[in-house]
């Protein structure tokens, strides 16, 4: 977690997607928060609108993807 912020709710966005949505893995993780917010919007369950380009880059730099390395090289 980084300064007051809470963490991305990822078991949140996921259960959606898999549970009330019905997507596969594939689909989900292919889409675009864009793409997912507005299908979220077509069945009136959106919370607000999706994030432009400077919206993207700054969640990306707030909740950044863990790379880990492989032992041994």
């Amino acid at each position: 977690m980084t300064g007051d912020r809470p963490p991305f709710p990822w078991k949140e966005v996921m259960g959606v997607a898999f549970g009330l949505l019905r997507l596969s893995p594939g689909a989900f993780w292919a889409m675009t928060p864009r793409e997912f917010n507005a299908t979220l919007e077509a069945l009136g369950l959106s919370g607000g609108s999706s994030p432009g380009r400077d919206g993207l880059a700054r969640m990306m730099r707030m909740f950044p993807d863990k790379v880990e390395k492989a032992n041994g090289g």
